[in-house]
């Protein structure tokens, strides 16, 4: 609550610098095992994270895109980044990357817009290098009743079905966002494992869905 968008992104690099460090400092013995580069992750810790903007990512992509080591598909101002994309914006920066403010048009109905520019929303996701991908995604949250009416009507949302949802605004809120981190995810990055399943307990494959 009264938290700006700078001061959200500001809270969740702190709070993966703060996973990080402390693998390096309670599990240095299974970092050694797993064979983590732990100098790579003191340089994320040490280095601040990179932010940009949807739009500037969308540039870098098609300035690049002919580029060795562009394996992804051309993408236009609106489009949607795949994996491979998200991988290549973390790799090029050698840092975790936010990339901020998406198309309102690819993006949740509930995220606040950015002021002067209604298609755009105040939003990020968290990129990590080395082919990790989007560990968080977060974003502003519309606290204005009116606004988030306006726009459940503008994509034919049946308000019966959000009562509850606008009752929060209706009878007073705060400016607020939020995020959610990955676990696995992230447990993925810190350890330098190959694939996510082997951060996952009970990971569900092709061939078994139980336990």
């Amino acid at each position: 609550s009264y938290l700006t968008h700078d001061e959200s992104l500001d809270l969740q690099e702190a709070y993966v610098k703060a996973l990080l460090q402390g693998v390096l400092d309670r599990a240095p013995q299974a970092l050694e095992t797993l064979e983590r580069d732990t100098e790579l992750l003191k340089r994320y810790i040490a280095e601040p994270f990179k932010r940009i903007t949807y739009d500037q990512a969308i540039d870098l992509l098609q300035e690049h895109e002919n580029d060795e080591d562009a394996d992804y598909e051309h993408l236009e101002h609106g489009d949607d980044f795949g994996s491979p994309h998200e991988t290549w914006i973390s790799n090029h920066f050698g840092v975790p990357t936010f990339v901020m403010n998406y198309p309102a048009a690819i993006k949740a109905f509930y995220m606040k817009p950015v002021p002067g520019n209604p298609e755009r929303v105040l939003c990020a996701d968290l990129l990590a290098p080395e082919g990790y991908g989007e560990i968080i995604g977060g974003s502003m949250r519309e606290d204005d009743y009116d606004a988030l009416v306006a726009k459940m009507d503008e994509l034919g949302m049946d308000r019966t079905e959000y009562e509850f949802y606008l009752d929060l605004r209706k009878y007073g809120t705060v400016p607020h966002g939020g995020f959610g981190i990955g676990i696995e995810r992230m447990v993925t990055f810190a350890a330098g494992t190959k694939h996510i399943r082997e951060a996952i307990p009970f990971p569900r494959m092709l061939h078994r869905i139980k336990p």
